[in-house]
């Protein structure tokens, strides 16, 4: 199944000793409980590495998913969270089968990371409670929250339980440092859990029973006349759940050398994975970076390590339950403040902010609305503003140059008399909506001549608003006695500017030309006949202009 069976046996070991606090921490803060962390854990890891696109990540229950599904249990309760987790999946499939995975490689590195900061600092808001030994607040807004839990903590200061989370990530996070191969979560959560047994502290509250095994799959908890009330959460589960499994699968690449994931087959396998989990009452699952890139570091090499992770959990579920179940709930938090902190890359936002003011802004806006509303909310705010900001920026490449008249076989005297009444335009860059009116500003003014040229050759991309301003143009010129010729038209261009009928006031007169000496030629004799210009000598009419670019 791999060609190194062993190392990819070893890496599943790891990731599952990883995974298994976090599978439990994330659980809890979901609002369904530890047990349904390790549920999702099992199920949707398994399925999730046989039918996904790559053959390194690793799934589960993440932050990220914890953070949108909070304010859904709050409204919905458990049975509306498990509801939400198989719309998504059939959701995920459909995008899998539309082939929508490609679509990820246009969210801009600016918007990931300031996502990534954004759950990073909600993932350690939401462990505060725990982590103070106090009771969850009322609320769904986690600085509401925040806020309630540290004024409990004032009033009834639970200083064991602060200790314990703190212990817990101290060791997690200067441990990582000394030896980063060692699974220093796991350790500290053992640690915790022995002290907290042995010193009897009251303050440590444990998770509670836990059942020994998965419970029989069932569809009990659905409920076919709430379906649409839920059909706006699903889609914020399905889209979140698309976000991460793909980016994570990217990183997975990143990692390793000739592997590649195959994004369409990777959103059908969370599909099937997030259909499967809600039955064994499961919370909604993603591709799970943190443990993901465990899986890589530690030498795998094919699905059998993600599978191994699943077995081994599973394993855990029926043998161990009654251990597990001890494990006090400020020591999760700590394992969660751990990550929370892990996950924020200074060196990345140092150089995303020092890129460009246009990314220093998507970051800061992306992680406040990840703080401030919700995961998806954050995603489009983020992409829309990196839009609008690409879009001013392509709009600004777009120039129009005057460009002199090429003497060509004219007399210096002929050639001043035709610059007093041609001016030669050059188009440059794309001619769209979003600078489109800026060009219409700049050709009105044009100062008084005769004939202007308008040479079209180099516009790279066109659009109809872009062949609307156009029209506006020659309009407004041809208004003042302004005569507008063109040259260069391209056939994409041609097409646009047909649909909007700008065509048609260039064929009038035959004032559209292929090649900017005829335009020119075109121009000179117009002015001719409008009496303007003398007549040019026979064999200097018959040279006319030579091209300057053509």
């Amino acid at each position: 199944m791999g060609r190194n069976p062993r190392r990819d046996l070893l890496a599943g070991l790891t990731v599952a000793i990883v995974a298994l606090p976090l599978a439990l921490g994330f659980g809890v803060s979901s609002g369904l409980g530890a047990e349904a962390g390790l549920a999702t854990a099992v199920v949707a890891g398994a399925l999730a590495a046989v039918f996904g696109g790559s053959n390194l990540q690793v799934s589960g229950p993440t932050g990220a998913m914890t953070v949108v599904l909070v304010p859904i249990v709050a409204q919905y309760g458990p049975s509306g969270v498990l509801t939400v987790g198989l719309i998504a999946g059939v959701m995920l499939i459909a995008l899998a089968l539309l082939r929508a995975g490609r679509y990820m490689a246009y969210i801009p590195a600016s918007v990931v990371e300031g996502f990534t900061l954004g759950i990073a600092c909600v993932i350690g808001l939401q462990q505060v409670p725990n982590a103070l030994g106090v009771a969850k607040p009322e609320g769904d807004k986690v600085l509401v929250v925040t806020w309630r839990a540290i004024e409990e903590f004032v009033r009834n200061p639970n200083w064991t339980a602060l200790a314990l989370a703190l212990g817990v990530m101290l060791i997690m996070l200067l441990g990582a440092r000394w030896r980063p191969t060692i699974p220093f979560s796991i350790v500290a959560v053992i640690t915790a859990t022995i002290v907290a047994q042995l010193l009897h502290l009251d303050g440590a509250k444990p998770i509670g029973d836990l059942p020994a095994g998965l419970p029989a799959p069932s569809l009990a908890f659905l409920d076919l006349s709430s379906l649409g009330s839920l059909l706006a959460p699903a889609v914020a589960v399905a889209a979140l759940a698309a976000l991460e499994s793909l980016l994570s699968a990217q990183v997975a690449d990143g990692m390793t050398v000739g592997q590649k994931h195959n994004p369409d087959k990777e959103l059908f396998g969370q599909g099937l994975a997030n259909i499967a989990a809600p039955l064994f009452g499961g919370v909604p699952a993603t591709g799970a970076i943190a443990r993901t890139a465990v899986n890589v570091r530690t030498g795998a090499s094919s699905r059998l390590a993600a599978l191994t992770h699943a077995a081994v959990l599973a394993v855990i579920v029926f043998a161990a339950a009654p251990l597990v179940s001890k494990i006090p709930l400020a020591a999760l938090a700590g394992v969660l403040l751990a990550t929370a902190v892990r996950m924020v890359e200074v060196g990345s936002l140092k150089a995303m902010a020092k890129a460009t003011r246009s990314d220093a802004i998507i970051l800061v806006l992306t992680a406040a609305a990840t703080l401030a509303l919700d995961l998806v909310y954050a995603v489009i705010i983020g992409l829309v503003v990196a839009g609008a900001l690409a879009l001013r920026a392509v709009a600004r490449q777009a120039r129009m140059d005057q460009v002199p008249l090429d003497r060509g076989d004219h007399s210096a005297e002929e050639h001043a008399l035709l610059a007093e009444h041609i001016v030669a335009y050059r188009l440059d860059g794309p001619l769209f909506f979003a600078g489109a009116h800026r060009f219409l500003l700049e050709l009105s003014e044009v100062a008084d001549v005769r004939v202007v040229i308008l040479r079209m050759s180099r516009i790279s991309t066109m659009d109809a608003t872009g062949a609307l301003v156009l029209k506006d143009a020659v309009d407004k010129l041809n208004r003042r006695g302004i005569v507008v010729m063109t040259s260069g038209i391209r056939p994409g261009q041609r097409q646009v500017l047909d649909s909007v009928g700008a065509l048609e006031l260039l064929r009038l007169e035959g004032r559209e030309y292929a090649t900017t000496p005829e335009a020119i030629a075109g121009a000179r004799t117009y002015l001719e006949g409008a009496g303007i210009l003398p007549a040019l000598p026979t064999q200097q009419s018959r040279t006319a202009v030579q091209e300057h670019v053509r």
